[in-house]
């Protein structure tokens, strides 16, 4: 049975850290503190980059509860006055290092009994105060008696510090009051903008609603602090709460039992029938069952919640450090947990009853959009320099960051160095310059002109009713892709520019190079724009299988695959969602006979052998026959073969050249290899694209301008290129800073998709109390308007 149990140094708390002096926190950073826990930390509770609990090393605002059993010593219920200095140390930790602090406190209660029996002592009241005798009216005479004194403790504390603190004192039929809420909300914005600790507690002494029996029955906000401070969380938008008790936390079995564990995340599905719950604290109103339902309620609804032991040293910095001290409450984390669990045969895990993973990961997948598109919707509503900082940021980032994505990056290329086509490995490389050409790239785009709100057309309908159509973001987007690791960041500033969510699902060869590029990019947002967060790009590291991901059609509004042709050919015809991108990169090159030789040598070179693994490098190239029977010909295949480049013939080609036959008229080979093919005419040419090509890239290479114009107007392809190498068909080197992908569908985007790729339009209509009445009314005007500037 799992229950929560007090602290067995023994067996199940870490060997303590060094002991605790003013100087540790007072001089040290979080981070230097967390350095320290883990030269100290023992076997067994180590977890510094644990997935569930990395959230959590990125909360800044942290509501903090201390219950009584924390403030109190259990003999006499007096304050344990070194623990509570202990906390306060700690959160001054906090505080220097960034995070916004809340403390929600019990004792008072407590403290006001010390008082009265003191009183009674000197006076000879009648007032029963005794321990085993209490009433609520008591209760809340000691309540008013001990508001002052803790609070004078608190501030002499927290002073001692060089903070400020202020008591906030609130009753739970207040919270049913919306002024109330608003008023609540500002004043403790006011008080952190100040750098004062707000502290809170329940004003007891004139509470009217009965004593928390654990039951949950009425309908008050909150029953006692530790469900004040679940509202409190979530009404602040607090990143983290911390329960802060007298146990370690949830355990997988009975207490006396050697063999039960800590249970380091919490799942209802999992755990609500093997939990059992013991008597209530003896001195407060907050028992075992009351801490679980308000974690819960606060981990359910957005902010993570740990319940941990608050007399274990440094326990809110270990906390904070990612340690596994506590239980943990997270919708995500119990999510992660259900789809831990091994399926059986029925889809029930026949232990628990829990649903299989596979549908708990797609729940998951599709939380993770809706949330995409909530965190797009608060970045589309930020002025466009907002959104630059956070592309400046992540350039900045990336360069800083340069020789830990290297390494993760050469760790990955080495575990597949033998199990992925060359195609493939040489797309999973980053080189040194491919990152600065990144962060070029993510500037450029952050240079380009506000792409949202832009109005393409403005038009009066009838007298003061106009029309304006205007850019808008699309959504949330799912990019699927292969190898390629550069992808990520491009795909990333693209969408942060258009106000787009992203779901990313990355190959398993690049999982650490992903992991490393999407934390940076994250860091970055939440770190600029905190309100629009790190759900805005997701990475999903599951095993959840793309097909579905192809399935969430109501969540997920664009699919943009970059992979292989037979990955971008599954995914075109296994969704509802639209799809932008193309499956094959069949380009062409056409050599007209009026054509400068030494430049055609140069170009043909370059678009094969600069890349020959991109979707942009050269697959065949067209030679007019003239070419073969005047020797020119052959010496494109000297320079070819100089270049390193292995040549197959086309149909034609294979006979009159003595070329080995190529494997297809259609193939794409992702290497240094390419075929040749002969043509009589420039429209027997065009006739061979249009009917073997995938519509990607083509280039003319002739000094006859007219006959270059002819080919740029008729080739129906993506890009169209005269005297110029395919290469260029690149959205870095388009301009557009980078690219999501090549498409090469004929609506919405085409080539090279950049920013103005992933925008579709809105409608916004200006009335002045117009009405249809059957157009009765209406005198149309339909006249076109200047646009003016982007709204």
């Amino acid at each position: 049975m799992g229950q929560l149990r007090k602290p067995r140094t023994s067996v199940d708390i870490s060997t303590p850290v060094a002991p605790r002096n003013t100087s540790m926190t007072s001089s040290m950073s979080v981070g230097d503190i967390a350095e320290q826990l883990a030269r100290h930390e023992s076997g067994g509770h180590t977890t510094h980059g644990h997935s569930s609990r990395r959230v959590v090393t990125q909360a800044r605002r942290i509501v903090v509860k201390v219950g009584t059993a924390v403030v109190t010593r259990g003999k006499d219920h007096r304050l344990a006055l070194g623990r509570l200095g202990a906390l306060v140390e700690q959160l001054e930790a906090l505080s220097r290092s960034g995070r916004q602090v809340i403390l929600v406190t019990s004792g008072s209660v407590s403290v006001g009994r010390q008082k009265l029996r003191h009183q009674q002592i000197l006076n000879s009241s009648p007032l029963e105060m005794t321990m085993e005798g209490r009433t609520s009216g008591c209760n809340r005479a000691a309540a008013a008696a001990g508001q002052g004194g803790l609070m004078s403790l608190y501030d002499s504390l927290f002073h001692m510090m060089d903070m400020q603190a202020a008591q906030v004192l609130v009753t739970s039929k207040e919270f049913s009051d919306a002024s109330f809420r608003e008023n609540l909300s500002n004043t403790v914005e006011d008080l952190l903008a100040a750098n004062v600790v707000p502290v809170f507690n329940e004003n007891d002494a004139i509470s009217s609603r009965p004593q928390n029996d654990g039951a949950g029955s009425d309908s008050s906000p909150f029953r006692d602090n530790d469900g004040l401070a679940a509202l409190l969380a979530l009404e602040l938008n607090a990143d983290l709460l911390c329960l802060l008790t007298d146990v370690d936390g949830l355990y997988t079995g009975h207490p006396a039992d050697p063999a039960s564990r800590i249970i380091n995340t919490y799942c209802p599905e999992v755990h609500d029938e093997l939990i059992r719950f013991g008597a209530g604290s003896k001195g407060g109103r907050g028992g075992m069952l009351s801490k679980v339902k308000a974690a819960w309620m606060a981990g359910s609804q957005g902010c993570n919640c740990i319940i941990a032991n608050g007399k274990n040293p440094d326990v809110l910095l270990r906390v904070v450090a990612g340690r596994l001290d506590g239980t943990m409450f997270s919708k995500a984390g119990a999510e992660d947990l259900m789809a831990a669990n091994k399926p059986q045969a029925n889809g029930v895990n026949s232990h628990n009853g829990t649903p299989d993973s596979a549908q708990t990961e797609k729940v998951e997948t599709k939380q993770m959009a809706v949330a995409a598109r909530a965190s797009s919707r608060v970045l589309q509503s930020l002025s466009k320099q907002a959104r630059v900082e956070i592309l400046n940021r992540i350039a900045e980032a990336l360069l800083e960051n340069e020789a830990e994505i290297l390494r993760e990056n050469a760790a990955d290329v080495a575990d597949f160095q033998d199990k992925i086509s060359q195609q493939l490995l040489q797309r999973l490389k980053l080189k040194p310059q491919k990152i600065q050409q990144l962060a070029e790239g993510i500037r450029s785009i952050a240079r380009q002109d506000e792409p949202l709100r832009k109005v393409l057309s403005k038009m009066e309908i009838a007298k003061d009713l106009v029309l304006e159509k205007v850019t808008s973001s699309i959504g949330v987007l799912l990019i699927i892709f292969e190898s390629r690791p550069d992808a990520l960041p491009q795909i990333a500033a693209l969408s942060i520019a258009s106000g787009n969510g992203l779901l990313l699902k990355g190959g398993k060869e690049a999982a650490r190079s992903n992991a490393i590029l999407h934390r940076i990019i994250t860091d970055c947002i939440e770190e600029v724009q905190p309100d629009v967060g790190r759900k805005l790009i997701s990475l999903i590291t599951s095993r959840a299988a793309i097909d579905e991901l192809l399935a969430l059609d109501d969540v997920i509004d664009l699919v943009i695959p970059r992979g292989s042709n037979q990955l971008v050919s599954h995914i075109q015809h296994n969704t509802r969602i639209p799809v932008l991108g193309h499956a094959d990169g069949i380009c062409h090159i056409y050599i007209d006979p009026e054509v400068d030789m030494e430049s055609a040598k140069r170009i043909c070179i370059d678009s094969k052998v600069d890349y020959p693994a991109a979707c942009n490098a050269v697959e065949k190239i067209l030679v007019h026959s003239d070419l073969a029977s005047d020797g020119r010909l052959f010496q494109l295949q000297k320079a070819l073969q100089k270049a390193g480049v292995k040549m197959y013939g086309g149909e034609q080609a294979a006979q009159a050249l003595g070329l080995p036959a190529a494997p297809s008229s259609r193939h794409e080979y992702g290497e240094p290899a390419l075929t040749l093919e002969l043509v009589d005419s420039m429209d027997e040419a065009i006739d061979h694209i249009h009917t073997h090509g995938s519509s990607h890239t083509e280039c003319i290479l002739t000094s006859n301008e007219s006959k270059a114009e002819e080919f740029l107007r008729r080739v129906d392809s993506a890009c169209v290129f005269h005297n110029a190498t395919t290469r260029f068909a690149d959205g870095f080197r388009f301009g557009l800073g980078a690219e999501v992908g090549i498409s090469t569908s004929r609506i919405h985007a085409r080539g090279p998709v950049g920013v103005e790729g992933l925008l579709t339009t809105r409608w916004l209509l200006r009335g002045a109390g117009h009405t249809v009445e059957k157009d009765s009314n209406i005198q149309y005007t339909h006249k076109s308007l200047p646009t003016g500037s982007s709204q």
